[in-house]
């Protein structure tokens, strides 16, 4: 596995409504990707922030009679906490869309695309979902209304913009869109492709300042301020350090690096099309991959307030944990479609999966291990693993430990969450059945030789990839039995989770090592 560069981002969520159960689906998948990437042994930027400009953010500080940096530094400060609540990575990047030198950054790739002569001044009419922050063409509405925000009215503005050309940036789109895997799923890559082949109109990047001061001004036109997403897309470069780039991690990760953007399904025109030609304009590259999740819905309908079918990912957190929620979005959320979610069913997946499954087998061979910690078998085989303990040589471990398990690497270069948990349930299940078929717990009343063998295997104490070195060293060819020779073992599992469920694979690792009971991982509910 070669080691790389690697640059992640989520889209930037608005600050106009407490964090959702839909950004923490994609908050969690990039913390999966971020970590597992980290795993590999890759160089890892992991960037997420708040967008905080625009019309609907406006209205609503005026709405609560607040100041508006106030209001917005309100709620920056919530999804700034999801670092903690959603257990995401220690190096994670957090930009806001009013820090001083992103707004320096989104006025640099404007005068790039004005230099181009990409972005003209015109007079437009037409009509706007202030939801969207976007405007719309009439063959986009459904019954009148925007297909995103059914229950808003669109407002019809006429006013002196600024517009960028996108309509000169039909075929070099075309021949990036055409590069495979430029888009993921697939089907959202023919999607973009259909919407350039449809035709691209010219889109508005400004707005009278008179009418919405809540922006990054015009460079050169005080009377104008940044249409909100020409501001907001510009993070995923400001976040780098870009123009000045004074540490060098613009050309590292972006330029150098593998660049990635993890965004909903509803984003593809901003995300593949708006941006993406934003980036040819001002002579940057493009983005190497952008994967589209779907929507959470919940008992067949959208989530909304009014209908009262509204999950609050911090509730669960609460009630079941961090890493209990991130192993449902992961695993029973699908990756690309749209899934249904309701407490039913997360407490159904709880106490089959969590509870009944890792947290009990864990429970069980942690125990064993550490009523059989005190013997002259264990000393000798942690004696001879003793220098795995190291920070270096356990990532080394963990690498080739991974390319024991090609099912699982595919699944997560394939961004199938779903899928490579499916495969660690299955070395769960094997163990358990091993567990079942050894007995160790019987053996040990008459042959603790024995069973201090099968309890070492189980816990990982013979890592997979070793066994066959390390097992006959200390042991010598009569102790790698069956047991020893299937290489699956709870450490292994361990690590396999480390992406998606860190705190319980750190806990189940660390007492494999000291050799000690651990409390109760998932408590059944009820």
């Amino acid at each position: 596995m070669a080691k790389k560069n690697f640059y992640l981002t989520t889209t930037l969520p608005y600050v106009n409504a407490d964090p959702h159960i839909g950004f923490a689906l994609e908050i969690v998948q990039a913390d999966i990707l971020a970590r597992y990437h980290a795993l590999l042994g890759d160089e890892v930027f992991f960037n997420t922030g708040t967008d905080e400009h625009g019309l609907k953010i406006f209205q609503k500080a005026k709405e609560e009679g607040k100041d508006t940096q106030a209001y917005v530094d309100e709620y920056a400060a919530k999804f700034r906490s999801l670092k903690e609540t959603l257990g995401l990575s220690e190096n994670l990047h957090f930009i806001r869309t009013t820090d001083t030198h992103h707004k320096v950054a989104a006025q640099a790739i404007w005068k790039r695309c004005l230099a181009k002569g990409d972005i003209e001044k015109r007079k437009y009419k037409g009509l706007y979902c202030v939801g969207d922050e976007a405007f719309l063409k009439e063959s986009e509405l459904v019954d009148g209304k925007c297909p995103n925000h059914p229950t808003m009215d669109p407002v019809e503005i006429e006013e002196e913009n600024y517009f960028f050309t996108l309509s000169k940036y039909e075929k070099p789109l075309l021949e990036y869109l055409n590069r495979e895997g430029v888009i993921v799923p697939e089907w959202r890559r023919q999607e973009a492709i259909n919407f350039v082949k449809n035709g691209l109109e010219d889109f508005s990047v400004s707005r009278v300042k008179e009418k919405m001061p809540w922006g990054v001004p015009v460079p050169g036109d005080d009377s104008q301020v940044m249409y909100v997403w020409f501001d907001a897309l510009t993070n995923y470069i400001s976040t780098l350090g870009w123009p000045e780039d004074a540490e060098g991690n613009f050309e590292k990760f972006w330029e150098k690096g593998e660049t990635m953007q993890i965004a909903g399904k509803d984003q593809v025109r901003f995300q593949s099309i708006m941006w993406q030609a934003m980036l040819m304009s001002a002579g940057l590259s493009t983005t190497d991959k952008v994967v589209y999740h779907g929507f959470i819905t919940s008992g067949g309908q959208k989530m909304s307030k009014s209908i009262g079918n509204v999950i609050d990912p911090l509730s669960i957190v609460r009630e079941y944990g961090t890493d209990a929620l991130r192993y449902f979005l992961a695993r029973h959320v699908h990756p690309f479609e749209d899934s249904d979610v309701t407490m039913e069913k997360f407490k159904e997946a709880y106490n089959a999966d969590l509870a009944n499954g890792i947290g009990n087998l864990a429970s069980r061979i942690l125990k064993m291990v550490d009523s059989y910690k005190n013997n002259s078998f264990l000393d000798k085989l942690w004696w001879s693993i003793s220098h795995m303990k190291s920070g270096k040589n356990t990532k080394i471990m963990k690498q080739i430990l991974l390319k024991s398990y090609p099912e699982y690497v595919r699944a997560m270069n394939e961004y199938r969450f779903n899928d490579a948990l499916n495969s660690i349930w299955i070395l769960i299940q094997q163990i358990d059945k091993q567990v079942q078929e050894t007995q160790p717990f019987r053996i040990a009343k008459t042959d603790r030789g024995t069973a201090y063998r099968y309890a070492s295997v189980l816990s990982g104490a013979v890592e997979s990839p070793f066994n066959n070195t390390w097992g006959r060293q200390v042991f010598g060819d009569a102790a790698l039995d069956t047991n020893v020779e299937i290489s699956i073992n709870l450490f292994t599992v361990a690590v396999l989770l480390e992406p998606f469920m860190p705190v319980t694979a750190r806990k189940i690792q660390r007492s494999v090592r000291a050799r000690k009971s651990v409390a109760a991982l998932f408590p059944r509910k009820e």
